[in-house]
C-alpha cells in the first residue's frame, strides 16, 4: 500500500506516522496549488532555482497555513549533495525559512527531539528519506541524490542517532517520491560509487541497458543501506511514486532538463 497519501492540492502525508502520532507533521509536496509562474508550475519551494523569492515566500506561507506550522519555525538548508547532517534545536527556528542566504550551508540532513520546529529539505529527483524513533521523540530528514546515497547518507543518521542512544531497530524509516529506475540513467562512473558503497546486494540496485548504460534504483539502494544499518525491514515504508513519471504532480530535474522548481519534505512536532 501507497505510505504517502494525498491530503489536499498541494501535499502528501506519511499517512500511518500521522494517524499513530497526531501531533506529528510529516509529508511532501507537490507541484500544485501555489503562485509561481512559467517552468516553476506554482508550487516551488526552492529560492535557488532562479524564482522570485516573493514567489517562494508566499508558497511556504501557503504551506505554513495548511500545515499549521508557522513559517518562523522552519529551518532549511544548502543542499549539497553530501552527508552532512546537523542536530537542530528551537534557537535554529526561522534558519533558511525565508532566505537562502541565511540557510544552514553544506547540509544536507536534519534531526531534532524537540517540539515546534519544522525539518524542511528541498528535491526534483533525488530521494527525501524520513526518520523517527517515536519512543525518544527523534525525527530526521535527508536529501539523497546518487553521490549522497553512497555517501550513506541514511548510514550517517542511523549512526548519529546511535550516539544518542536511539538502537536502529527503534528507528523507522520512510522512503519519499523521487525518480524511478526507468527514469535514472547513469554511466559506469556513477555504478563504481554504488558498488563501492554497498558490497553486499549492491549489483540488486542497477541493471545494464547498453554498453556503459545503466538504470539505478535510487529508493532501493538506500533501502538496503538501512538494511545494512540495522533498521529492521518491518520498520521501512517505500513509496510507488515517482518524481519523472508524474508530470501533473512532480517537478522533475532530469525530466524538465534543469528547468523546474523544487518540493519540499518536511517533518516536525507540533507543539
Amino acid at each position: 500500500m501507497e505510505p504517502f497519501v494525498k491530503k489536499n492540492f498541494s501535499y502528501l502525508s506519511i499517512d500511518s506516522w500521522i494517524r499513530n502520532y497526531p501531533t506529528l507533521e510529516a509529508g511532501f509536496t507537490t507541484k500544485n496549488g501555489g503562485t509561481s509562474k512559467g517552468y516553476y508550475k506554482t508550487l516551488n519551494l526552492g529560492f535557488h532555482v532562479g524564482d522570485d523569492v516573493t514567489n517562494v515566500c508566499s508558497n511556504k506561507e501557503k504551506v505554513a497555513e495548511l500545515l499549521q506550522f508557522p513559517l518562523n519555525n522552519w529551518v532549511g538548508a544548502e543542499q549539497t549533495h553530501d552527508i552532512v547532517i546537523k542536530k537542530i534545536t528551537k534557537a535554529d527556528r526561522g534558519t533558511g525559512s525565508n532566505s537562502y542566504e541565511d540557510s544552514f550551508k553544506g547540509t544536507d540532513g536534519f534531526y531534532t527531539d524537540e517540539e515546534g520546529i519544522l525539518l524542511t529539505l528541498c528535491f526534483a529527483d533525488c530521494v527525501p528519506l524520513f526518520f523517527i524513533a517515536p519512543e525518544k521523540r527523534m525525527i530526521g530528514i535527508a536529501h539523497a541524490g546518487w553521490k549522497g546515497s553512497v555517501g550513506q547518507i541514511a548510514k550517517k543518521m542511523i549512526d548519529a542517532w546511535g550516539q544518542e542512544g536511539i538502537k536502529p531497530v527503534e528507528i523507522h524509516v520512510a522512503i519519499g517520491p523521487s525518480i524511478c529506475e526507468n527514469c535514472y540513467i547513469v554511466d559506469q562512473h556513477v555504478i563504481n560509487f554504488v558498488e563501492k558503497s554497498l558490497v553486499e546486494g549492491a549489483a540488486l540496485t542497477y541493471n545494464l541497458i547498453t554498453e556503459g548504460q545503466f538504470s539505478l534504483n535510487l529508493q532501493e539502494l538506500n533501502r538496503r543501506i538501512l538494511l545494512a544499518s540495522g533498521v529492521p525491514e518491518k520498520n521501512i515504508l517505500q513509496t510507488n511514486l515517482c518524481s519523472s513519471c508524474d508530470q501533473e504532480e512532480f517537478f522533475s530535474h532530469r525530466r524538465d532538463k534543469g528547468k523546474t522548481g523544487r518540493m519540499m519534505s518536511f517533518i516536525g512536532w507540533k507543539e
